[in-house]
This record gives C-alpha cells, sequence and structure tokens, in this order.
C-alpha cells in the first residue's frame, strides 16, 4: 500500500531527526508550496513543531521535527507489559534478578550478532551487516563516514520504554557494540534517546 504524504513526511523526519520544507518537498518530489501545506496540517495535528536555526550568513532556516505525538506513531514494541514484567522482576526478586535477565539478554544477543558478522573483514562490512540486523529489529538503523570517523544511527528504540525503565539495556548494547566493532576501535554514544534526543548515534573511532 502506498504510504500518504503525511506518512512520508512523519517517517523522512524520524530517519533525518530534523528537515527544512527545502527537504522535504525534494524527498517528496512537490512544490515547496506543496510540501508546507502538508507541513501545516501536521503542524495543527500536534504531530510534528518547527524550530529556527541561525546558519551563518543569509537568513536562519526553519526546521522542523516530530513531536512527542509524533514520535508516538512509531510505537515502542509491547512498551506496557514489558514494563509491568520488569517491576515485577526487581519487586518480587530484587535488583540482581534484573541485571542477570539484562546479563543474559545481552550475551544471547551478542551471540547472535557475532554470528552474523563472522565472514566480515572491514569495519564498514560491519557497519552494512549491523545495520540489516538492527533495522530488521525495529531500530531505524544506519551508518555514515565523517572524516576519520564512523557514526552507527538508530532512528527509533523499540524497546525504549524497557529502557527508560531500566538504563541497564541501553550500558549492554553500548557494551556489545564495543566488543562487536573491535578493541581497534572506541565506540561512544553521542547521542541518546533516553536522554532526550532525537535518536541513538554511536561514534566509532580509532
Amino acid at each position: 500500500m502506498k504510504k500518504s504524504a503525511a506518512d512520508r513526511i512523519l517517517m523522512f523526519l524520524k530517519m533525518r531527526g530534523e528537515a527544512t520544507s527545502l527537504l522535504i518537498a525534494e524527498e517528496l518530489t512537490v512544490t515547496k508550496e506543496g510540501a508546507r501545506k502538508h507541513l501545516l496540517n501536521l503542524a495543527q495535528e500536534g504531530l510534528i513543531q518547527s524550530t529556527v536555526k541561525s546558519e551563518g550568513v543569509g537568513r536562519p532556516s526553519t526546521y522542523y521535527i516530530l513531536t512527542e505525538k509524533g514520535l508516538g506513531r512509531f510505537p515502542d514494541t509491547h512498551a506496557d507489559v514489558t514494563v509491568q514484567l520488569l517491576k515485577s522482576v526487581k519487586n518480587l526478586l530484587g535488583e540482581n534478578a534484573l541485571d542477570l535477565l539484562i546479563s543474559d539478554r545481552e550475551k544471547n544477543t551478542h551471540n547472535r550478532y557475532e554470528k552474523a558478522l563472522a565472514k566480515s573483514k572491514s569495519l564498514e562490512q560491519r557497519l552494512e551487516i549491523l545495520v540489516k540486523v538492527r533495522s530488521d529489529e525495529g531500530y531505524m538503523a544506519e551508518w555514515k563516514k565523517e572524516g576519520h570517523d564512523y557514526f552507527l544511527i538508530e532512528n527509533h528504540c523499540p524497546i525504549c520504554a524497557a529502557a527508560t525503565e531500566c538504563q541497564g539495556f541501553c550500558r549492554a548494547e553500548l557494551s556489545n557494540f564495543q566488543s562487536l566493532i573491535g578493541k581497534n576501535y572506541t565506540v561512544e554514544r553521542v547521542d541518546h534517546i533516553i536522554s532526550g534526543g532525537q535518536r541513538c548515534v554511536y561514534k566509532i573511532s580509532n
């Protein structure tokens, strides 16, 4: 089924974090005025909001980002049930049991990713595979290179509610990425959805 212009704009903003009306018009292959009409409708629905940024010489640019309501269009996987289960584990069995649960998940995830990466020979190959695996799991992942550094970007967190309840999940994921990317590289989380970011971004440098 073909997505509506509104859905395409929401998806584009989810993937990009922010965009001008010109970029959105180019993405939709419509006129700038046509894009503005869609943006106005989405703003009236409370799904997006605008922010003005100065970019040096010339007039400031208007960027559009998703609101909390807009982000809600990309739901957390089984959020309520997951949070309730985590709270039950903590209340009935204690923090240690919760740590063991997260450690077990971290180990299983690491083994599964390591198997997928077994034949990769370069960092870029590893990133390609990680992006595919993570996207299949709902993280809407991508990677890019800027100068000598690489960035693994996750535009959505399908376990956001669970990670908010227990940030051990986030620590485990960072630990896994560091191990899987390899000891020759440093992996640092430079943006974090749980901390108010639009997406999770991992900087990979050596």
